[in-house]
């Protein structure tokens, strides 16, 4: 088949000819149809994640449809259609899998960082942590849910009842859990990049109440914020826009140091809290609800072979939604 093979920090993908995988027990082999672009994928590929597998296949917001099973495989068959998202097998027996907080697994394996993933023809996953799609959705639109649909979900959850959100970066998964964030009646204010006034009106296309740049203090204190951008700056400058008791959701997997700041931004009970990965029973909640909102994913299509080109759009701020890579 061929992948977009990482070798190492510095060294762009290459396409390349490697062996069709195979499924093993409890795993089934997907023909991909559609893989979108996350920001960990350049966290990795610019070595600020510094663990992956070594050569690596990225890619973890996977559509694929099953081609063939392996043994001991019982909740798919040959020709259905699933997503495979960044949470890609845990152990099962730790302190944290057996008190339902897998994402927290001590042993976990993640797809496209310690397990191949979609950047390819064909991939393998564990069926357990693979997804059914719900028919609305093409493959294309459906491959952003799988990652910035179910951790920025989880975002969602830890800001609580929030009526007034902040969303800092609104980029794939701000543009999704905005959808979700207004059908569960929220008032949704959009920060951006000081300046961008596409990225602004794109975020009132969506219903925000109110956009502007990450600078700006919004017309009234929030109730909580969830800061996507990887910014370790807009800490201090969310906490200030957060009233009494507000929190501070952080859902990157990797950020920029977060400067000191001054006590006071903290006290009055307002917390910063992370986003570590998530959890299958994330990913049962968000497609119950993304089709009757309905979730409507903005993406930008680009073939296989232009990976590269797709990182560095995403990572300059260049991609109105998400950035999808369709092999063929």
């Amino acid at each position: 088949m061929q992948a977009m093979v990482f070798e190492g920090p510095g060294k762009p993908l290459q396409m390349t000819e490697v062996a069709d995988p195979n499924p093993g027990p409890g795993q089934v082999l997907l023909e991909v149809k559609a893989c979108a672009v996350c920001r960990t994928d350049f966290h990795i590929v610019d070595g600020e994640l510094t663990r992956p597998k070594l050569p690596l296949i990225p890619g973890h917001e996977v559509i694929g449809v099953v081609r063939q099973t392996g043994q001991d495989v019982d909740r798919f068959h040959k020709g259905d259609r699933v997503g495979i998202p960044w949470l890609g097998w845990t152990c099962g027996q730790c302190a944290y899998c057996l008190g339902d907080r897998e994402n927290l697994c001590d042993r976990a394996l993640f797809t496209g960082y310690t397990l191949d993933g979609g950047y390819a023809q064909l991939m393998v996953a564990d069926q357990r942590f693979c997804f059914p799609i719900p028919e609305i959705y093409d493959d294309a639109d459906a491959a952003p849910l799988l990652c910035a649909g179910l951790i920025g979900f989880r975002a969602l959850t830890k800001a609580s009842t929030a009526k007034r959100l902040g969303i800092y970066g609104f980029g794939a998964a701000a543009h999704i859990i905005t959808q979700v964030a207004r059908f569960q009646g929220r008032e949704v204010y959009a920060f951006t990049r000081p300046g961008d006034e596409k990225g602004q009106a794109f975020a009132r296309s969506l219903g925000v109440v109110w956009a502007s740049g990450s600078n700006e203090m919004p017309p009234q204190l929030l109730d909580a914020a969830i800061l996507f951008a990887p910014v370790g700056q807009l800490v201090p400058l969310a906490l200030k826009a957060v009233a009494k008791g507000g929190t501070v959701v952080c859902a990157g997997i990797h950020m920029s140091d977060i400067p000191s700041f001054p006590y006071s931004l903290l006290w009055e009970e307002r917390s910063i809290c992370s986003v570590a990965n998530l959890t299958r029973s994330d990913g049962t909640q968000f497609f119950s609800i993304a089709p009757d909102v309905p979730v409507k994913t903005t993406v930008e299509i680009f073939p296989l072979s232009e990976a590269n080109q797709a990182l560095d759009s995403l990572r300059h701020g260049k991609i109105t939604g998400a950035a999808v890579l369709v092999p063929g």
